[in-house]
């Protein structure tokens, strides 16, 4: 089994890595080729090179430099605006950033904040909780790390761990994972109620794109610490980690509080559009409607939209869970 032997906190040697790699390759029918600079690349059985991020993907070209710099600076400065009109009228902004390992939403977040006042603007990335923020402690444990007046808070990763990795890894019991999934729609609510403005973003990729990074990251010394233990034991769940996001999607994406999708595969475009998606939700002043527009729908679109997540209300999922009875309470608010 891909990522059997490792030990949480602990990475195992380089070659135990590289084997896991291997394994996971020859499983996409692919396998890993070393370069004469030692950089490792992911290419077909008999040698020939692939470019795995075109896969599915809707576009023939990943998005230039030259263009994307141009419209990542519009956009950074569209994001000033929206900051100072959040500090101004006071208002809470909070943008979840989910998805799966390696699909790019640290460097999402990092070039969304980039140029914005530090001030106002945090980014919330937790470790595991302890033993204390487990059970019925455990969606408090983020409270104090909600915005306050005025305030954009990014979360990189949240309470979702619970719905995903903690769920497909093992590290919550059964029952802590069916409370979970009933419990989030009321505290987004309470959330929104409470006048936080609640953004939830799921960022996808595609298996063979999601290795290439694997790699890239093994292979690129500066790279290596984003290759954590969790990522390296969870390599070989990929369907484990499908079923738990149709889960997530199902009982937690209600119209008050909906996910939308970026689609990963070209980090760049990835970035921009975000950065669309975040201001099309507000209105401020000096708003630019040819930068700050409607973003692509070839890359993000809400996850409602997905084809298998229709299910009859009256029917509980493989987990036991009635999706209808959870959410029907914020459905009825937002009619």
């Amino acid at each position: 089994m891909v990522g059997a032997g490792v030990v949480a906190g602990q990475l195992p040697d380089a070659d135990a890595v590289r084997a896991q790699l291997d394994l996971l390759a020859a499983e996409l029918g692919l396998r890993l080729h070393q370069r004469r600079n030692g950089r490792v690349a992911l290419v077909r059985v008999d040698g020939t090179p692939i470019a795995p991020w075109r896969e599915s993907y809707p576009y023939p070209a990943r998005l230039d430099r030259k263009p994307y710099e141009r419209d990542k600076r519009l956009l950074q400065i569209e994001l000033l605006k929206l900051q100072r009109a959040v500090k101004e009228t006071g208002d809470q902004v909070l943008v979840i950033f989910e998805g799966r390992d390696a699909a790019g939403k640290g460097g999402a977040i990092r070039r969304v904040v980039e140029h914005l006042n530090p001030r106002g603007v945090r980014v919330v990335a937790l470790e595991k909780p302890a033993a204390h923020e487990q059970g019925d402690n455990y969606l408090r444990r983020y409270l104090p790390h909600l915005p306050t007046s005025g305030e954009i808070v990014m979360f990189d990763r949240s309470w979702y761990n619970r719905a995903g990795v903690e769920h497909v890894m093992g590290f919550c019991q059964p029952d802590e994972y069916a409370r979970f999934l009933a419990d989030v729609p009321d505290f987004e609510g309470g959330l929104i109620a409470d006048g936080i403005k609640v953004i939830k973003l799921w960022f996808s990729i595609t298996r063979a794109e999601q290795l290439r990074r694997f790699i890239d990251r093994h292979s690129d010394p500066v790279k290596s610490w984003k290759l954590s233990p969790i990522d390296l034991a969870s390599l070989d769940k990929w369907d484990e980690y499908t079923r738990a996001k149709e889960a997530m999607f199902r009982h937690t994406d209600v119209p008050i509080a909906p996910w939308t999708i970026v689609k990963g595969n070209d980090k760049k475009r990835a970035r921009l559009e975000v950065m669309r998606h975040i201001l099309a939700l507000f209105d401020y002043s000096g708003k630019e409607p040819g930068i700050a527009c409607t973003p692509d729908p070839l890359i993000t679109w809400p996850a409602r939209a997905l084809p298998q997540l229709a299910l009859d209300d009256d029917q509980p999922t493989a987990d036991g869970v009635w999706p209808g009875r959870v959410s029907k309470r914020w459905l009825a608010a937002a009619d």
